[in-house]
């Protein structure tokens, strides 16, 4: 497989459309030989509105990560499709906040039936073939299940305002046995990272590290792993915001007492398996997540959003990660909701152009941290898709241009300024 030229087939039907909008397709001296039905830049954008569109004749929510509606539609048995999927359509639309969101709804019907009694049982009976068949559940539901709260913490809720008690209740158990602790995503992410922006003052940024580098790698994990709990207390304590200080530091303390509590005094085997666990695998996750998508930085702007973070069109990061492959359209607008990415970025393509951002696909974020580690830049080079003046470059050129855009910065003050 050419990581240049191969269009996965498992890419959502909106991921399709911007590659068919953004990549020329192969030259034909025989004109004839040309694509007939390839849509204009213009067309693509109406076309992707439509689809995020409730009140258009061609909307189209998404109901499950594995298979877009249409194929659903087009595969069930006739009577599935008429008293189970769309029965579970027009109900779904309205329990969830927005009408497209159905699989967010899908997906805790799937929590609250699996990883939830599973859980319970283990510390009834625990056996340790349950515990590890459980920690591979929670290991498979765990990326899914962050940007989904990703996109909670950003939209306020994923449910109906008819449900906020349960919107704003599910996290406290779910999220413990997803790795995650108490509000310390929420307090990190959205009261933190999004302020600084990978810029100095920002406790996970990456520009401090030679990117390429296994012992900074390392070293990043570790002060992660080892010392957020402390450290981001702190830095709300030194910008002055005592509240979000407090406030952090209960609930990430709070968490490790309860683990503590359950651990000695209820059930150490499934506290393990069903907590610690979870948020060991999460902690570390979640900074070598953060070191692709904030690796390759251009030193000559490192404040930019465009030039700090990178855009992925590939199955991981968008079909099962609610599009969060579009990394640096959601730096741009926080707000922005997850099925919004595609047609803001397509609507955006000449201004990421001029200010020389990179996209990439068949390579997640996962693979991009891997690739860099191991030094391995001609595949990522070769996963970039030119834009702008980047058409003009060769191999060579854009194998230069991601080395230096994982060298270490000097030290800079916090990235936001009043």
């Amino acid at each position: 497989m050419d990581p240049s030229t191969y269009t996965d087939p498992q890419l959502t039907y909106q991921d399709r459309l911007v590659i068919d909008a953004i990549v020329e397709p192969p030259s034909s001296k025989d004109k004839s030989e040309q694509p007939l039905d390839k849509l204009s830049t213009e067309e693509t954008v109406q076309k992707l509105h439509n689809l995020n569109d409730p009140s258009h004749v061609e909307f189209d929510p998404t109901i499950s990560q594995f298979w877009d509606t249409p194929l659903l539609r087009a595969k069930l048995p006739a009577p599935i499709q008429k008293h189970v999927l769309t029965p579970y359509i027009n109900w779904a639309k309205g329990i969830v906040r927005y009408q497209t969101d159905v699989v967010m709804l899908t997906h805790l019907i799937l929590y609250f039936t699996t990883i939830v009694p599973s859980a319970a049982f283990l510390y009834y009976r625990f056996s340790y073939l349950h515990g590890a068949l459980h920690w591979l559940m929670s290991g498979f539901y765990c990326g899914a299940f962050t940007l989904m709260k990703h996109q909670h913490i950003h939209q306020n809720g994923v449910l109906a305002p008819k449900l906020y008690l349960f919107d704003m209740l599910f996290p406290y158990l779910l999220d413990p046995m997803h790795g995650h602790t108490w509000n310390s995503y929420y307090y990190h992410h959205i009261k933190h990272h999004h302020v600084e922006g990978n810029g100095g003052d920002d406790l996970s940024t990456t520009i401090y590290y030679d990117r390429d580098s296994i012992p900074d790698f390392l070293t990043y994990v570790g002060r992660f792993l080892f010392f957020i709990w402390l450290e981001l207390p702190m830095y709300f304590w030194r910008k002055g915001q005592f509240k979000y200080a407090a406030k952090c530091a209960f609930w990430e303390v709070g968490n490790y007492v309860a683990l503590y509590m359950l651990y000695n005094y209820v059930n150490a085997r499934a506290t393990m398996f069903v907590f610690i666990l979870p948020l060991t695998v999460m902690r570390v996750g979640l900074m070598v997540g953060n070191w692709g998508q904030h690796a390759l930085v251009d030193p000559a702007d490192p404040d930019s959003d465009y030039l700090s973070s990178i855009t992925l069109i590939d199955v991981p990061s968008n079909r099962f990660s609610f599009n969060d492959g579009y990394h640096t359209s959601h730096h741009l607008n926080p707000r922005r909701h997850w099925r919004d990415h595609p047609v803001a970025f397509l609507e955006q393509k000449d201004r990421y152009a001029k200010e020389n951002a990179l996209v990439f696909r068949n390579v997640d974020y996962i693979f991009i941290t891997v690739n860099l580690l191991r030094k391995n830049y001609e595949y990522l080079a070769k996963c970039l898709i030119p834009i702008g003046d980047q058409v003009n470059w060769t191999m060579e050129e854009r194998v230069e241009m991601l080395r230096r855009r994982t060298r270490k910065i000097p030290k800079l003050s916090s990235k936001k300024k009043e």
